[in-house]
């Protein structure tokens, strides 16, 4: 096996390294990035649990020729002059995280971000952090809630890479955080300074991206977390048990999902009475395509042709003040322990260790 040159520098300082992770974005909002995109994603067998061959025939035939030019004009509608808003607004993370971080003295961290699929590619993260002399790595997954096709498809691609490694940094890895204090608390503070500027509905839907039923009955603990998430939120917002409910989105293929469906609860809606209603999704920590064109408009349409009459999408938590800081509490709370070497003596003695191995 061929391996990477040593990423070990023995005369500087050592660092800590942040690695935060997305899902990802096309890099352009055209037919041919749409659809590498859409082969790189539907190609991970941990998304879509299907024998290899047979998948590949349908991905080939049936898919990619047809679903990426059907994306284009969604992706166009939120499009932004920074390109994808999912990257854009997790590289204002990333800075935000990183200022945070200064501001406490920490200039032994070095942030890095990567998308699971397309750019910037995990691969190119870790080799950016063991370039800042990184040799201690936290996992940053932003993903609220675990699955095995998501966090866990981080973790192997992780592995990939440093398979090619002959110095392995050390690795913590944030599994999930869905019940975290902090994280409840700033998901209910966006809520309520959303209600404080908007009528407030009669209901608040939490919509959480859909999952195929049968990988929620192999044992993966995304459904079950997502209730959770919902629970805690309710609580937060003190809310009556007819005041809330919780939905799942993003559907694809003919199998069974995780249910209530988002779109059919709400077109069920109206004709309970509920004429105003308000949705956040809270297993999002960014906005992007299921967010800004599935919730705001597709669903929106379902609900006010049913005869609903008003409908509010309340944002993700994005880059915002509370949830930087969240995610800085997180940050800290996985890094206790961790010590790197600093000092100029100790370096300045590694270095003549190496030199004399050299002699």
């Amino acid at each position: 096996m061929k391996f990477h040159a040593e990423q070990f520098k023995h005369d500087q300082v050592e660092k800590i390294g942040i690695l935060l992770v997305n899902l990802g974005s096309p890099d352009a909002a055209d037919t041919a990035s749409i659809r590498r995109f859409l082969r790189e994603f539907l190609s991970d067998q941990r998304v879509i649990e299907m024998p290899k061959f047979l998948w590949q025939l349908i991905l080939n035939f049936f898919i990619l020729p047809f679903r990426p030019k059907k994306l284009v004009p969604l992706y166009r509608s939120i499009w932004t002059a920074q390109g994808s808003p999912l990257v854009s607004i997790a590289e204002q993370q990333k800075h935000k995280l990183a200022v945070l971080f200064a501001d406490r003295g920490r200039s032994d961290l070095s942030f890095a971000l990567a998308m699971r699929y397309g750019k910037p590619d995990i691969a190119s993260a870790l080799r950016q952090l063991a370039a800042d002399n990184v040799h201690k790595v936290l996992v940053f997954p932003t993903y609220a809630q675990y699955s095995a096709t998501t966090t866990a498809s981080i973790f192997d691609a992780i592995s990939l890479e440093l398979r090619h490694w002959r110095w392995l940094p050390e690795l913590r890895f944030i599994n999930s955080y869905h019940d975290q204090p902090q994280h409840i608390q700033a998901l209910a503070q966006s809520v309520e300074s959303y209600w404080q500027a908007h009528p407030r509905g009669q209901i608040l839907i939490m919509s959480f991206h859909g999952l195929p039923q049968v990988y929620h009955l192999k044992g993966d603990p995304y459904f079950c977390q997502c209730h959770k998430t919902a629970r805690l939120l309710a609580k937060q917002l003190h809310l009556g048990e007819h005041e809330w409910t919780i939905t799942f989105q993003s559907r694809f293929g003919k199998q069974q999902w995780l249910q209530p469906y988002t779109s059919e609860a709400l077109a069920a809606l109206p004709q309970q009475g509920i004429q105003a209603v308000d949705i956040i999704c809270p297993g999002f920590a960014i906005d992007c395509l299921e967010t800004l064109e599935e919730i705001v408009v597709e669903n929106r349409d379902v609900f006010i042709n049913a005869g609903g009459q008003q409908y509010q999408y309340i944002p993700a938590l994005n880059d915002r003040d509370v949830n930087i800081d969240a995610m800085g509490e997180l940050i800290e709370q996985h890094i206790q322990g961790w010590q790197v070497e600093t000092d100029v003596d100790a370096l300045n003695n590694r270095q003549q260790g190496k030199d004399n191995m050299g002699q």
